[in-house]
């Protein structure tokens, strides 16, 4: 598990610019499972609402028990957990159901699993910031 804060992309963006206070940014901390077998973020249905997200599309995913389901798929989603964020997309998921971090979240926040501890941290071979691969010539 792991503490994650969540807010609207559009409105940390409108804070900047000063066209709404700060105040007004739609965001929610939380607690959220650390999935290593799961690709992307997803989050319970009711924070849509919370965080004022709109649909973009459906996609495919298939559960842990094998089941193929169609669910919705949202963006604009700033997301930050210890002290590293990126903007993001996020499948939504029934009400009541506990946020997962995927694989997205964790390569490009350049974050860890400690298979012991069961913790994710940041990788200690570049603790300042995330360090990502870019295999371009």
């Amino acid at each position: 598990m792991a503490t994650i804060k969540l807010s609207n992309a559009v409105d940390e963006g409108n804070a900047v610019e000063g066209l709404i206070p700060a105040e007004a940014v739609r965001k929610v901390e939380l607690e959220a499972i650390v999935d290593t077998g799961a690709t992307m973020l997803a989050i319970p249905e009711e924070l849509v609402g919370v965080l004022g997200l709109r649909e973009n599309d459906r996609r495919k995913v298939k559960m842990a028990d094998g089941r193929v389901r169609e669910v919705a798929r949202v963006g604009g989603i700033r997301f930050e957990v210890l002290g590293r964020d990126m903007t993001c997309d996020a499948l939504f998921m029934p009400a009541g159901t506990t946020p997962l971090i995927g694989q997205l979240q964790l390569e490009a926040l350049d974050l860890i699993v400690d298979s012991k501890s069961r913790d994710v941290m940041v990788n200690p071979a570049s603790p300042d910031m995330p360090m990502l691969d870019l295999l371009a010539c």
